[in-house]
Protein backbone atom coordinates (compact mmCIF):
# COMPACT_ATOMS: atom_id res chain seq x y z
CA UNK A 1 0.00 0.00 0.00
CA UNK A 2 1.43 3.60 -0.81
CA UNK A 3 0.76 6.39 1.17
CA UNK A 4 -0.54 9.45 -1.01
CA UNK A 5 2.32 12.40 -1.19
CA UNK A 6 1.51 15.04 2.01
CA UNK A 7 0.93 18.36 0.84
CA UNK A 8 3.27 21.29 0.94
CA UNK A 9 2.37 24.74 2.46
CA UNK A 10 4.26 28.00 2.06
CA UNK A 11 5.99 29.26 5.84
CA UNK A 12 7.64 31.57 7.35
CA UNK A 13 10.37 30.63 10.03
CA UNK A 14 11.93 33.17 12.06
CA UNK A 15 14.27 32.28 15.09
CA UNK A 16 14.53 34.76 17.81
CA UNK A 17 16.67 34.41 20.53
CA UNK A 18 16.95 36.59 23.77
CA UNK A 19 20.17 38.62 22.93
CA UNK A 20 17.74 40.64 20.35
CA UNK A 21 19.70 38.67 17.28
CA UNK A 22 17.01 36.67 15.17
CA UNK A 23 17.10 34.92 12.04
CA UNK A 24 14.59 35.00 9.07
CA UNK A 25 14.43 32.32 6.76
CA UNK A 26 12.89 32.21 3.20
CA UNK A 27 9.80 30.74 2.55
CA UNK A 28 10.05 27.09 2.98
CA UNK A 29 7.98 24.61 1.51
CA UNK A 30 6.45 22.05 4.67
CA UNK A 31 4.35 19.72 5.38
CA UNK A 32 2.36 19.60 8.72
CA UNK A 33 4.21 17.17 9.91
CA UNK A 34 7.27 18.64 9.05
CA UNK A 35 6.59 21.80 10.65
CA UNK A 36 6.00 19.69 14.15
CA UNK A 37 9.29 17.71 13.79
CA UNK A 38 11.10 21.15 12.82
CA UNK A 39 9.93 22.86 16.28
CA UNK A 40 11.02 19.48 18.33
CA UNK A 41 14.50 19.49 16.95
CA UNK A 42 14.54 23.59 17.14
CA UNK A 43 13.89 22.69 21.20
CA UNK A 44 16.77 19.98 21.34
CA UNK A 45 19.18 22.35 19.83
CA UNK A 46 18.33 25.39 22.07
CA UNK A 47 18.09 22.63 25.25
CA UNK A 48 21.85 20.55 24.02
CA UNK A 49 23.46 24.50 23.72
CA UNK A 50 22.51 25.42 27.17
CA UNK A 51 20.44 28.63 25.48
CA UNK A 52 17.51 30.39 27.17
CA UNK A 53 14.91 32.29 25.86
CA UNK A 54 15.49 31.49 22.30
CA UNK A 55 11.97 30.68 20.46
CA UNK A 56 11.22 29.84 16.78
CA UNK A 57 7.89 31.25 14.93
CA UNK A 58 6.67 28.68 11.89
CA UNK A 59 3.56 30.42 10.61
CA UNK A 60 1.77 28.87 7.01
CA UNK A 61 1.60 31.88 4.61
CA UNK A 62 -1.81 33.02 2.96
CA UNK A 63 -1.77 33.51 -0.90
CA UNK A 64 -1.62 37.35 0.08
CA UNK A 65 1.20 37.03 2.52
CA UNK A 66 2.91 36.11 -0.41
CA UNK A 67 3.19 39.71 -2.14
CA UNK A 68 3.73 41.08 1.63
CA UNK A 69 6.69 39.54 1.99
CA UNK A 70 8.50 40.37 -1.47
CA UNK A 71 7.26 43.97 -0.82
CA UNK A 72 9.18 43.43 2.85
CA UNK A 73 11.66 41.70 0.96
CA UNK A 74 12.55 44.48 -1.45
CA UNK A 75 11.95 47.06 0.90
CA UNK A 76 14.97 45.25 3.51
CA UNK A 77 17.12 45.16 0.46
CA UNK A 78 16.89 49.27 -0.54
CA UNK A 79 17.58 49.76 3.11
CA UNK A 80 20.76 47.57 2.95
CA UNK A 81 22.11 49.04 -0.66
CA UNK A 82 24.65 51.81 0.14
CA UNK A 83 23.78 55.25 -0.74
CA UNK A 84 24.87 57.26 -3.59
CA UNK A 85 27.42 60.09 -2.55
Amino acid sequence: MTRAPQPLFPYSVKINMATGTYAALPITLLTPKQVEELQVEFKKIVQDAGVRGARISVQRLAVDDYDKVLHEAKACVRKAMPKAA
